[in-house]
This record gives C-alpha cells, structure tokens and sequence, in this order.
C-alpha cells in the first residue's frame, strides 16, 4: 500500500486482517527505510505497529482520544493520520515533528516529550467528557517503563479511586530508554509469565458458581475461595487492587488476540488495563536484538548493516563527564553517582563499569534522585545527578524543598543544556538557569570547552558549601587539548578572552564562539568589543561588573538560555541593586517562547545567536553610550 495516499485512520475499520497484516509489514519496512536517512525513534515504533493499528480499527480518532505517553512511538499514529509524505523532514527545521504536536493534526489530542504524562491527561479528559454528557472513549498508552514514574502512579490510583471508563494500554516491552529498574518492573515480570488472567478469573468465577449455595454461609464461603484462588492462580495482583480491570498478558503482535482483549475492554465498565507484551524493534534484527538502547533513538544508519553513521570528532561532553567523574571517584571515596533512567545518554554506564557499586539508577522519577541526593549528602556522601536540563525541571519543589533549603552538598551535572535540535520544544534545556539562579545557596557554572568542563567536574566535587550546578551542551567538544592535572577553578570569577575598550560582550559555553567571530566583526568597523568567558552564573563576578561599569563600556550579555530571569537578568538586577543605574545593558538569548525542532545551526538563525546579529546589536550599544555621555 502507498502509505503517503492515507489521508485518514478510518480506512482501518474496513480491513481485513489479512490487510491489517500487510498493512503492518509495509508500515515496517517504510519506517526501517525512511528513518536511515533522517534518524528516529525506531525501536519504540516498531514495537507497537499492530497496536497502533488495532486501537485506530477499533477507535474513532478524534472522537475517541488516543493519547500516547512520552510520544516516542507516535510514528505509526501519524502514519495512519495522514503524515507518512512528511516523513523525509522528520526531525529537521520546520519538519514533522518527532513528537505528538497537536498542531500539525487534530489526532494528536496530546503533546508530550517527557514520560508519566498521559494517564494523568487521560483522567482529565475522562473528566471533561463526563461533564459535558459526552459517549467518547479515552485510552492512554503507557510504556513500563513509562508507568514507574510517581505521576503515572499518582493518575492510577486517582482513575482506580473514581472509577472513571479510562482504558489504559501498557505497553509492555522489558525494555525503555534503559534497563527498567524498580519493584513495579518486578511485577510486571511476574504477570508476563502468569498466564492470560482474564480467562483463568472467568473459568474459576464459572466453576464457583456451579457450588450449590445453601444458605448465606456458604455462599459467602465461596466468596472467599475465589479471592484465595485469584491470589493463588495470578502471581501479581496489583491492578485489580488499583480499581482496574486487568486483561492480559496480551500478545501484542497479534491482531486477533489485541482486537479480543481491547474489544472486551471497551464493553466494560469502570477503568481497564490491558497488559501488552511487544517486542521493540519488531521485524528489524539490529533493532530487536538492541541491549544497549542504541535503536531507541538514533542517527541515520545502514538498513543492511545495520550500522549507524557516526562522524569522528572529538570526545561528547557527556563522556568527558563521565570520564572526569571516574578519575576523581579514584582519589574521593564520597562520590555516588545517580541517574534517573538515563545511564546511556548522561554517560554514567561507562562510570558504572569501574564503579557498579556507586552508580544508581532510580528509573524514571527526576524528583526520588534529587531528595535521595538530599539524603546522602546528610550522611557525608558526595552525590552527583547527572540529568538532562529539560528532566531536571520535574524536580523543581525537591531543589526548593530538600536540597538547596537545607543547603546540601549536592552536585547536580546539567545535561543537554542549550538547545538540542530534533527533540525540540520538549526537549531545549534553555530553562534551568532561569529555575536555578534564584534559589538561595545554589551556584552555577557553565565551562566554555571541554577542558574547563573537566577543571568544573573536579571543583563541584571538592565544593563543600552547599547545592552546585554544572550546565554543559550536548554534543561533542572542540577538539582542543586536555591539561592533565585536574584543578580547583575559582568560582565567581570571570575571565576575559578578548581586550577591548568600546563595548563588553559577556557570555559562556556555546556562544563563546559566537562572541569571538562578532568581535572580529566589529573590529572590522573600528568598534574595540571585550569578550568575557562569564562561567558563573551565580554567584556573579561583582569585581568584574564593577570595573566595567566604571570604564562606562555598554555590555551585551549572549546566552543559550531563556533570555527572560536568565543570565542577562541577573547582570541588569545587579547593576540596579548597586546602584549603576546609568549602565546600558543589552540581551541576547532566548525568546520567549518555545523553540521547536531543527538543527541547532538554524535554530540559531532563527532567534538571532549569529555572530552577525551579535555584531549588529553591539554596533548600536556604542553610538547610544556616547550620546547618553
């Protein structure tokens, strides 16, 4: 079938399931063929083409809401929506977006990016329909890995308590981003194995019914065998006692065995969970046979090979973390490193290899890892949180509340900081410096290459006064030389890399580069612009700011951050708190809204950290200081 003729998800109704079969083939090889050349999310994908199938075949998208948690396997949803011609821009600037986005297709009744979201939403829909006096269907699929983070488990025991009609599909593939971890991937483990529960309650429910019931006594009695039996017969119990419905294990690339189970599903009453077991990666070998998480999420590859395309470069900054933390943990038996379900991308796997024993990775629950941090610093541990920039935002109230309250000494190491490109709007770590700086004790650093990030893993260990963040971007480095002696940096204080007497440019990370080429703009007007590696966000250099405030030099502050209560903010609240009032500060950064998906090149462009934009605000600051002289 041409998949690029589908316009609507309808069509499925109609199929027979010997179409639904070839359907699903021709959905796999497109996706196999299309994402080697754009990069994707290809193991989440393959693993739920004959749900994605089923659901739209026994649904009504949009009148029904089919809600996807962390959307990482929506691909086939869009296919089957009406988007498989827009898969060649998958990803990239002003492309389909890798996401549900809820302005590209009224199917997508959901936008997500971060997982445990979706029952949540789910049970707010159920809601609204309930109200209103609708008849919709509303059905949230989970992955199981999805389902051990505390908001998913929040939403259960809400929808099990209300008893709202919400079914909830768990995807259940024994594999997310990374290992599952915990004691619900425990349970889960023991119901694969436990035999189709539904069938086995309904053949014992029939055979207590064939008790001659004499009496209440015995009736009652029988009533009590069948709870024993239940328990006896079903290794794991835990949904029913949630409030739902348990249909499952079901075979999840079984178009017969699916269309029974979420059929019967829809007939009942109250909440249902349909347990579904996938493989990911299905009807790909490299994807399937995947152990390290590689196929999740990647680049282009090779279809034959199965070999991704890698460019050679210098080491990620990721690595240099990990590798960082692994030469210190030699010398300082404090250290314990956690993850929340991202060993691969924070690159803590590697550190776990030399020190297994001192590596945690507590699943998907960002706000667990910063309390336990919290907790292990009481003791006089040294804990490191390595997460991304855009998780570490679901901690917020335990940063406030437990660590940086009570002023532990807590390293968190800032991934994916900046903007990170295909992932997009859910993805941009722009905000943390705006959620940072503002909390009392908390200090911010921020290395300009991959050589200072090493010198800042090193000075956060050894900093003993409280909550420290290391911010660095994704990606690989410069390239440029690494000291071999670790050092103790001096925090708060800055460190020019450019003289000049005009203008101030003071910035950090990524947009050192970008200030350098714009000062080499403007030298070629005549203009003198100073670039500042301002590697602390907080505290400030106050000796520096003073000195410059003094020589009357307007200053641009440039960042790869949310423009607004970032980095700039701080510089102008500090100048208006010391009483340079007369100062002419300029901001570059972030806008204020949402950045999507693209590469960071043209996202670049788009909001105006080039080089040429740089130059041209700063050669407006100079004219304006000499006439407010």
């Amino acid at each position: 079938m041409d998949l690029e003729t589908i316009q609507d998800p309808g069509f499925v109704r109609d199929c027979s399931q010997q179409e639904l079969t070839q359907l699903a083939q021709d959905i796999r090889q497109f996706l196999i063929e299309e994402l080697s050349v754009t990069g994707g999310h290809l193991g989440p994908n393959l693993g739920v083409v004959e749900l994605t199938l089923m659901l739209h075949s026994l649904y009504q998208s949009p009148k029904d809401k089919i809600i996807w948690d962390v959307g990482h396997q929506a691909y086939v949803h869009k296919i089957l929506t009406g988007r498989a011609g827009q898969f060649d821009q998958l990803r990239k600037y002003q492309g389909l977006c890798g996401f549900p986005k809820r302005d590209e297709s009224e199917h997508d009744v959901w936008e997500t990016g971060h997982s445990s979201t979706s029952l949540s939403a789910a049970m707010g829909m159920a809601t609204a329909r309930d109200l209103k006096g609708d008849d919709n269907h509303v059905v949230a699929v989970i992955g199981d890995g999805a389902l051990t983070g505390g908001m998913a488990l929040e939403a259960l025991n809400h929808i099990g308590h209300e008893q709202k009609n919400v079914t909830v599909i768990l995807n259940d593939n024994e594999m997310s981003i990374a290992p599952n971890v915990g004691a619900l991937h425990n349970v889960l483990a023991r119901l694969r194995t436990a035999g189709h529960y539904h069938k086995a309650k309904e053949e014992l429910e029939y055979l207590i019914k064939r008790i001659p019931a004499f009496g209440g006594r015995l009736a009652a009695t029988a009533e009590r065998v069948k709870d024993s039996l239940k328990y006896l017969l079903v290794s794991g119990i835990f949904f029913e006692e949630m409030g739902f419905t348990y249909f499952g294990p079901v075979d999840g690339h079984d178009l017969d065995d699916l269309n029974g189970n979420i059929s019967y599903a829809k007939k009942t009453e109250g909440p249902t969970l349909i347990h579904v077991i996938t493989k990911k990666g299905k009807g790909y070998a490299p994807a399937e046979n995947d152990a390290k998480g590689t196929w999740h999420g990647l680049g282009p590859y090779k279809i034959e090979s199965g070999e991704v395309v890698k460019k050679p470069g210098p080491p990620s900054y990721s690595g240099v973390f990990s590798e960082t933390l692994k030469k210190i943990t030699d010398q300082d038996d404090r250290i314990v490193a956690l993850t929340a379900a991202m060993p691969g991308g924070t690159k803590l796997d590697q550190y776990a290899k030399a020190y297994p024993e001192r590596m945690f990775d507590v699943g998907i629950a960002e706000q667990h890892a910063t309390t336990m941090a919290g907790g292990l610093a009481t003791q006089g541990m040294k804990p490191v949180f390595a997460v991304y920039s855009t998780f570490l935002q679901r901690a917020y109230d335990q940063l406030v509340h437990d660590v940086c309250r009570q002023n532990l000494n807590v390293f968190f190491a800032i991934d994916r900081a900046g903007l990170v490109g295909a992932d997009g709007e859910t993805h941009q770590g722009v905000f943390d410096i705006a959620y940072l700086r503002h909390l009392p004790n908390m200090k911010i650093l921020m290395p300009k290459d991959e050589n200072e990030l090493q010198h800042m893993i090193y000075t956060a260990v050894q900093y003993d006064d409280g909550p420290i963040a290391v911010r660095y971007p994704r990606g690989n480095g410069l390239g440029i030389k690494m000291d071999e002696e670790l050092k103790q940096l001096p925090i708060g204080k800055w460190n020019v890399l450019r003289e000049g007497s005009d203008l101030c440019i003071l910035t950090f990370g990524t947009m050192i580069p970008v200030a350098e080429e714009a000062a080499e703009q403007l030298a070629a007007s005549g203009i003198s612009a100073r670039v500042v590696n301002a590697n602390s966000a907080k505290p400030l250099d106050e000796a520096m700011l003073r000195e410059i405030a003094n020589s009357k030099m307007p200053i641009l502050t440039l960042e790869e951050a949310a423009v607004q209560g970032s980095f700039g903010s701080a510089v102008l609240e500090f100048f208006h708190d010391d009483g340079f009032h007369d100062v002419v500060v300029d901001r570059i950064g972030i806008p204020d809204r949402y950045i999507e998906h693209g590469g960071v090149p043209e996202l670049y462009e788009e909001i105006g950290l080039t080089p040429e934009r740089v130059a041209e605000q700063a050669g407006k600051m100079k004219p304006r200081q000499k006439k407010r002289a």
